[in-house]
């Protein structure tokens, strides 16, 4: 009888580098691929305990490799997968940030088949024993939780259905809730809440519209402006919600229970005191209930109505910032504003199909060299494949394409990158070009050609984040440069000879 293979998860957004790392290791275990950052997530919440490691790009679109670690630490992924980085950036900062979010290890492109076998048995071995150890354990509470979260979100789902809304409502405040909590343990020490308090408190967030069960459905799926009679029945829904929970006639005391009723009551009160139903004031209402008053404002803003389109998420921040929906604890505010770039990611990840939909496979440009591999026919196809598209691809590119060279110094972008960056096609001296100067600033354009210097045919890759002023507007970007260099007949070393890169906006 054969052995189950263990499974790998393979990131990256080039089908190529996927397609070789999968020949390397398909014969010893189950491949998984995933294109970006957002199908990696996706795979990891429903095969999370049957993955045995994932290798991970850092440079992707969508949402990078930094970006995955950050979001499996969150979820807690990352103390049962070993994730070895994988690309051809060798920055420290890039490197030492993905150990500091818990990469095992590092791989730098191009790919040896003995490195990639030895450190993928060493990163699972590593990691086995401690799953061995604790996995009877977390098996039962997982189970044990995963009960309790299932049966509230089928209540909770019930009442969605019958609001006419999406069920997402419920999972984004439950992440929402999560997140912000979270966050507010780290600023702050003024309302001390152990994990497993947060834990319950995200959980009961999935009730708090609970009440809604008994208001007519009506009022509920009425379009347009609701009547002050008919505003008023559904602001009873809160009372409803209480009482149906107080109605159940035992476990009382369970500290589940006493939040979801709290949820309930309290999720419209305001901290000035202009909520209802109590029109309680400050710190009088439960933090639990402030929190998820904060994250019911905040979906009720971004998600699709009837009668209006989605805010986007900067502007919902900011009418949410700025008192327009009324008035929130100020250290809830402060916590949101940090968590904004965390809510946006999350939960765009939530709302996402596990089967999120490709990019254009982006191009290769690394040569395989290596001899004695086992390659697929997969891989030999999506080279030829890839050499047939380049013209066309290059053309048709989101990003901005540009060639370098450095002895003069000249810049020229390709297709319509000069027009996208509000500069000319063609830059003879970068550095007195006033065009070129206020897009890129006089230091950027220093490193970026500082590190074209530095670059050598070993390592010909290099690459620089910065802030770009893009139609006099500042934007942050991830520069990549690929040098090239020729073998010179008269010395028989390597010559620099011109670079070609990308910038990713």
């Amino acid at each position: 009888m054969n052995e189950r293979k263990q499974k790998i998860l393979i990131v990256d957004d080039s089908e190529m580098n996927r397609s070789i790392l999968a020949d390397m290791l398909g014969e010893e275990f189950e491949i998984m691929e995933a294109c970006d950052g957002i199908e990696a997530v996706n795979i990891l919440r429903s095969y999370s305990v049957e993955l045995s490691l994932v290798l991970l790009d850092i440079v992707m679109p969508k949402m990078d490799g930094l970006e995955v670690l950050a979001m499996m630490n969150n979820y807690k992924w990352i103390q049962n997968i070993p994730v070895i980085m994988i690309s051809a950036e060798s920055s420290s900062s890039y490197i030492g940030r993905a150990y500091e979010l818990g990469a095992t290890d590092y791989i730098q492109r191009p790919f040896d088949v003995a490195v990639v076998h030895r450190r993928a048995q060493n990163a699972i071995m590593l990691y086995s024993k401690q799953k061995n150890l604790i996995g009877l354990v977390e098996d039962q509470i997982y189970e044990k939780q995963k009960d309790q979260s299932l049966l509230i979100n089928i209540l909770s789902h019930i009442v969605e259905f019958r609001n006419g809304e999406s069920g997402l409502h419920v999972l984004h405040i439950y992440t929402m809730t999560e997140i912000l909590l979270q966050n507010l343990m780290k600023m702050t020490d003024q309302y001390p809440l152990t994990p497993q308090e947060i834990s319950l408190i995200a959980t009961a967030s999935s009730l708090h519209d609970i009440g809604k069960i008994a208001v007519d459905l009506n009022i509920l799926n009425k379009r347009g402006k609701l009547t002050l009679d008919e505003s008023e029945m559904l602001k009873k829904h809160v009372e409803y919600g209480e009482q149906m929970l107080n109605d159940i006639p035992f476990n009382q005391n369970e500290p589940l229970l006493r939040i979801s009723r709290e949820i309930c009551r309290f999720h419209h009160e305001r901290y000035d005191g202009s909520g209802y139903p109590n029109g309680l004031k400050g710190d009088d209402i439960p933090i639990s209930a402030q929190v998820v008053a904060l994250a019911d404002v905040y979906d009720e803003l971004t998600s699709r109505e009837p009668d209006r389109e989605p805010v986007p998420h900067d502007e919902a921040i900011e009418m949410i910032l700025s008192g327009k929906c009324g008035a929130f604890n100020p250290v809830l505010l402060k916590v949101l504003q940090f968590s904004a770039d965390r809510i946006r990611a999350d939960l765009r990840v939530s709302s996402l199909s596990g089967n999120s939909r490709k990019d254009v496979e982006r191009i290769t440009r690394e040569a395989i060299s290596r001899s004695g591999n086992r390659v697929s026919q997969r891989t030999l196809d999506l080279l030829e494949r890839e050499r047939e598209k380049y013209r066309f691809i290059a053309s048709d590119s989101r990003e901005i394409l540009f060639e370098v060279y450095r002895d003069p110094a000249m810049i020229s972008f390709l297709d319509d990158g000069g027009e996208k960056l509000g500069v000319d096609a063609t830059v003879t001296d970068p550095f007195t070009d006033g065009k070129m100067i206020a897009c890129f600033g006089e230091e950027t354009l220093k490193k970026l050609f500082d590190l074209i210097t530095s670059a050598t045919s070993e390592n010909p890759k290099v690459s620089l984040d910065c802030v770009i002023n893009i139609q006099g507007k500042p934007c942050k970007c991830h520069i990549v440069i690929m040098t090239q260099f020729s073998r010179s007949p008269a010395s028989d070393k390597y010559e620099f000879e011109s670079a070609i890169g990308k910038i990713y906006t």
